[in-house]
């Protein structure tokens, strides 16, 4: 892929050393976050962004070379390369350029064109293109033949060689596909018939929006109705604009051969261009579609795997029901199962029995804090904990994919023994221990925090997902005594097979005291070592460098710095003092570059620091129900969802409400995540309540003072603030508005 160097560090504006040194490094099979960790020497200290990049980039440049080789070989054999057309291909840049350029080449189905040529009509066709004085009708009268039955079906036939030739002009389809670009539009109706069963998509009934502007989130809603059989969808600019642009190109006249001419374009632009290009535009609509809607669902799994952990605690856990009851378990402080019950809390006659079995399990186990799951009967669980007065934290835990995880093949193999509800539980408790540990062992997509996921391209969803993933365990580094194979299997050079013999082996001698002893389980070799070693923690080894993130192969460079000044290794670490008197520039050699005496000076600073805050409890109002919530209440909330058009709040009453992007901030925004975080604890207003429809619109920045407008009096500002609010439209959140996505 080096070959590629300089095409693909133009495209992306880099340096050409770097992106070679990238590409080379992956070459050899390193791994993007071991790239941007530990080989900032090489690549000017590009970040993983940068690296993924560059990646797809040379992915895509590879790709592009292929089939520029493939349409030179087709054209070639076919006798019909030219120095000019070998000049354009050449100079094509973009694939729908190529394509273009190979479009009268390529092999199609028989068309109208074909026929007619077949037929012997391409001379009329010629003839009348070149829009001379002649009366084609005469002319046309020397083609009539057994096939060809009238002087009209002549000169339709010579119409339709000339639409063809239109439609397949690389000149023309550029200047078509500007127009598209910068002129097109969206549109959709609704078909006949069809009001009533898509009453969701009535915004959409009579749409239309530039697709230059058109939002992610509209581009899947319009296409999901359209797929569904509810609205009918057209791209294109106003036809009018687009036949002046052909006729100019084409149209050379005004006499006979030219009206013929302008009725070609026509058909050319109806029957081949518009359709052609619409469904070119539909694609990369769908794809612009799918990449944003897969951004959004990236960087909230983003935010929720690094969601903050509650740590080594030992926790209570318990996932809420009315009829079935409430199942218990009890974790240590390493999330070990130590004993499991169920009580009934919504039967009085049980609740005494419920009460002595929390009391009893909480003295009997040290129990430090309570998770509850917060769907069904989650807020009535808490309030039931609460009234038993323990004086322990009680914590509301995101239940999302918990009951994928129990009916798992991972659930099962974990605790064979325990039913799912048991298993449920537990992944309740632990997420609170430890989001991100807990969480890799779901699908993302049954996690619950993002838009449309079910609508875009599902193999680059769970590839980018992956990636997220992978960035996110290696960004905060794994316990390699205590992680499951699962977490393992994310850690870079790792993968499912080498963490199953990690666990196999970490299970025979007992615990790891060195990093050095990964080299002894099976198949994992002095490359994945390379890989994995600095990603992975030993806490209290023989080494303290082992929990930090320092890489084994600059262990050296770090005892150096400890015996020139004259200490332990173990005495130099979190010793800022010490590690100021460090002269970075001592240390530096052709294996050990600038960037990474910063890093390990840095790092050195606070070995293994979790990059993630502790978890903090969180308190609902007394609200337990949409009955329960008017327009006007202030009430406290926790962002579960962040889409392009809003975030969505929970407030403690099993519908999450919407934020819409324009009640986030007083400041104007256009995407929430430049104003809130996955997790975030905030105040919102009620805005407007639908029982019906168990929707709820909140706004965040009514509970804010807005910023002082020094070109207004004071007085006008608080009437403007009294005026009534915009209707905040929630259509965008149909499919969407549930308790959270993935259910």
């Amino acid at each position: 892929m080096q070959e590629f160097s300089r095409a693909v560090a133009e495209k992306l504006n880099l340096r050409e050393k770097d992106v070679t040194a990238v590409l080379q490094l992956l070459g050899e099979g390193a791994t993007i976050p071991f790239i941007a960790r530990y080989r900032k020497d090489k690549t000017g200290a590009l970040d993983e962004v940068q690296v993924q990049y560059i990646q797809d980039e040379a992915k895509f440049q590879k790709e592009f070379t292929e089939r520029k080789a493939f349409i030179e070989k087709t054209i070639t054999e076919q006798g019909k390369m030219t120095e000019a057309l070998q000049s354009k291909i050449d100079a094509a840049t973009t694939l729908a350029g190529l394509e273009d350029i190979y479009l009268p080449y390529k092999p199609k189905r028989k068309t109208k064109a074909q026929t007619a040529r077949e037929n012997g009509l391409e001379p009329l066709a010629l003839l009348i293109l070149e829009q001379g004085g002649i009366n084609p009708a005469s002319e046309a009268e020397a083609y009539v033949t057994d096939v060809v039955k009238s002087t009209d079906e002549a000169l339709q036939g010579a119409r339709d060689i000339i639409a063809e030739l239109v439609n397949e002009d690389a000149e023309l389809r550029a200047k078509m596909r500007r127009l598209f670009e910068t002129a097109g539009t969206m549109q959709s109706k609704v078909l006949a018939d069809k009001e009533t069963e898509g009453v969701k998509y009535k915004d959409y009934f009579d749409f239309s929006e530039p697709i230059s502007k058109i939002p992610s989130h509209r581009i899947l809603a319009v296409m999901r109705g359209f797929m569904e059989g509810i609205l009918r969808m057209t791209i294109a600019p106003v036809e009018e604009d687009a036949l002046a642009i052909i006729e100019k190109q084409f149209v050379r006249g005004h006499n006979d051969a030219s009206e013929q001419v302008k009725k070609a374009v026509k058909d050319a632009y109806r029957r081949l261009l518009q359709p052609s290009l619409e469904s070119e535009f539909r694609t990369f609509l769908k794809t612009k579609g799918d990449e944003e809607a897969i951004n959004v669902f990236a960087e909230n799994l983003r935010q929720l795997l690094l969601s903050s952990p509650l740590g080594s605690k030992r926790i209570l856990a318990i996932d809420p029901g009315y009829r079935t009851g409430c199942k218990i378990v009890c974790l240590d402080e390493k999330g070990e199962l130590k004993k499991t019950d169920l009580i009934y809390i919504h039967e009085p006659g049980r609740l005494i029995d419920a009460e002595h079995k929390i009391r009893n399990l909480v003295k009997q186990y040290n129990t430090e804090c309570f998770a509850i799951g917060d769907g069904t009967a989650g807020r009535e669980t808490e309030q039931f904990i609460k009234k038993l007065d323990l004086k322990l934290p009680i914590f509301l835990v995101n239940e999302d994919g918990a009951s994928v995880y129990s009916a798992s093949e991972t659930a099962r193999e974990e605790f064979p023994d325990q039913d799912v509800t048991v298993r449920g539980a537990v992944s309740i408790g632990r997420r609170l221990m430890d989001p991100l540990a807990e969480l890799v062992k779901i699908d993302p997509k049954s996690i619950g925090v993002g838009q449309y996921q079910h609508d875009v391209n599902q193999m680059r969803l769970k590839e980018r997902l992956d990636q997220t993933v992978v960035s996110c365990v290696n960004n905060v580094g794994v316990n390699l005594n205590t992680a499951s194979k699962h977490l393992l299997s994310y850690v870079s050079g790792i993968g499912p097979s080498i963490a199953d013999n990690i666990v196999k082996y970490r299970n025979e001698i007992g615990r790891f005291e060195s990093r050095k002893q990964l080299t002894k389980v099976p198949r994992l070799g002095g490359k994945a070592f390379e890989q994995c070693a600095g990603f992975l923690r030993i806490k209290d080894g023989e080494d303290p460098l082992d929990a930090s993130a320092v890489h084994p192969e600059a262990y050296a460079v770090v005892k150096q710095m400890a015996e020139d000044l004259g200490v332990e290794v173990k005495a130099l670490i979190g010793n800022e003092e010490l590690l100021k008197k460090i002269e970075p520039k001592k240390y530096i050699s052709e294996t050990t570059g600038e960037h990474t005496i910063k890093d390990i000076i840095n790092e050195l600073k606070k070995p293994g620091l979790d990059p993630r805050s502790e978890a903090q409890a969180f308190e609902f109002a007394n609200i337990y129900s949409i009955d329960d919530v008017h327009v006007g209440m202030i009430v406290p909330g926790v962002v579960t969802n962040i889409t392009r058009f809003g975030a969505f709040v929970d407030i403690g009453v099993k519908q999450d409400g919407l934020v819409h992007v324009s009640e986030i901030s007083h400041t104007y925004i256009t995407d929430p995540n430049e104003a809130l975080k996955l997790n975030q604890h905030v105040t919102v207003q009620v805005l407007e309540v639908d029982v019906q429809r168990k929707r709820i619109a909140l706004s965040i920045k009514q509970t804010q003072e807005a910023p002082a407008r020094r070109d207004r009096p004071q007085h006008q500002k608080r009437e403007q603030s009294n005026k009534p609010q915009a209707e905040v439209s929630m259509n965008d959140a149909l499919s969407l508005l549930k308790k959270k996505f993935g259910k």
